[in-house]
């Protein structure tokens, strides 16, 4: 069986790379590759930890593999360092691309701060130019190579800093430019959304749709801010509203494939987000690696994940920061699937639900979830006949 094709529940072989994908979470600044690293450091002068391709890119993971949030986002001095001109700003977008192609991926947002990437110059609209300029460059590659593959911007605001209004306004000047949605991100701890009260205000009267990083360092406090002063449509990672549920064991002890069934009692906060259908853009390996889960354990199969999905929250699977975390959306399909017997029905659940979630026109939604449906069923009729390429 090679890397990516993988026995579901079912027991059938299934070639995940090779399923159309959603990415909804995907930050630009934690997705460049260690040579482009390398490459653009040199024409700057930038000093790096590492000083070949492989090493470096070990170096990212090992450092961002601490189990602290902090020192996660400690890795991105590096990359937003050769991200401040025109010409590396454009590589970066374009090969992001050109990578979630390879993956599979169909439809992807792309979610980066351009008030971090002015430093040599760039004013904040000729940042969003360029990025725009290579994520259209790295589309036409793919379709060129026979891919299918469309790709917003989400225009994200730093949460510590004092330009929420500003970035809000950049993001709806763009909006017929490549700009799909509006985010804020960074540390999330001593900064609720309600600090940019007024920029998500003229969000929601731009009706311009925003979602949030809440959930993650931050508990049920950052959600709730979220949902209310920001006015967030999702929530990004949103892992922690795990946090208001309570499993209560049966009292008969029944067993279930193994397992002990339980009762779970929903808090308040965590039936709202679960009953009115609020994605969650759960990221599991970089959840883990942040320490976002660790009210519940400290490997991958106490995610909260399977909990989330089988109790009907709307959950979407993303990568966060494939550099960091030396992941792929791919890879992450593929951990759900050995942690949590996942087959292929699940897998089509879970990338419909960020069809559901994207920030696209219903029109388009509806004629992309048509297209995963399709070929969702032309894999598992090839991968149950044994067709080359679908597990045989």
């Amino acid at each position: 069986m090679t890397q990516t094709q993988h026995e579901a529940a079912s027991g059938v072989a299934i070639d995940i790379r090779t399923l159309p994908k959603i990415s909804l979470h995907d930050h630009l600044d934690g997705g460049l590759r260690p040579a482009t690293i390398l490459d653009l450091a040199a024409g700057i002068g930038h000093d790096l930890p590492a000083g070949d391709a492989e090493a470096l890119g070990a170096w990212f993971r090992e450092s961002a593999d601490s189990g602290s949030l902090e020192r996660y986002l400690e890795t991105f001095d590096h990359t937003i360092a050769v991200m401040q001109t025109r010409e590396g700003l454009i590589r970066v977008a374009r090969e992001f691309v050109e990578d979630l192609a390879l993956d599979g991926v169909v439809y992807g947002e792309v979610r980066w701060a351009p008030e971090q990437h002015t430093a040599q110059g760039l004013s904040l609209d000729e940042a969003v130019e360029a990025v725009q300029e290579g994520l259209d460059a790295g589309a036409a590659a793919a379709i060129a190579a026979g891919r299918i593959i469309q790709v917003g911007q989400l225009i994200t605001a730093m949460r510590h800093a004092d330009r929420g209004q500003e970035i809000a306004e950049l993001a709806v000047r763009h909006r017929d430019r490549g700009a799909v949605g509006f985010d804020i991100a960074g540390a999330e701890n001593g900064f609720l959304p309600s600090r940019f009260a007024e920029a998500f205000t003229f969000l929601a009267s731009e009706q311009f749709p925003v979602t949030i990083h809440a959930g993650e360092a931050a508990g049920l406090e950052s959600i709730q801010d979220a949902l209310v002063a920001g006015r967030a449509l999702r929530l990004g990672h949103g892992v922690r509203i795990a946090e208001d549920i309570e499993i209560e064991e049966s009292a008969d002890e029944e067993q279930t494939d193994g397992q002990e069934v339980g009762i779970a009692n929903l808090g308040r906060l965590a039936a709202w987000v679960r009953d009115r259908g609020i994605p969650l853009e759960l990221c599991p390996s970089s959840n883990l690696q942040t320490g976002a889960i660790e009210a519940f354990g400290s490997t991958i199969d106490a995610h909260p994940f399977d909990l989330l999905y089988q109790l009907g929250f709307k959950v979407t699977v993303n990568t966060d920061n494939r550099l960091m975390s030396g992941v792929t959306l791919t890879g992450e399909f593929e951990l759900l699937v050995d942690t949590f017997d996942y087959d292929l029905g699940d897998l089509l659940e879970l990338t419909l639900n960020a069809v559901d979630a994207a920030f696209l026109p219903l029109e388009d939604r509806e004629a992309l979830a048509a297209h995963i449906a399709s070929s969702f069923d032309a894999a598992a009729a090839g991968a149950s006949g044994g067709a080359p390429g679908a597990g045989s």
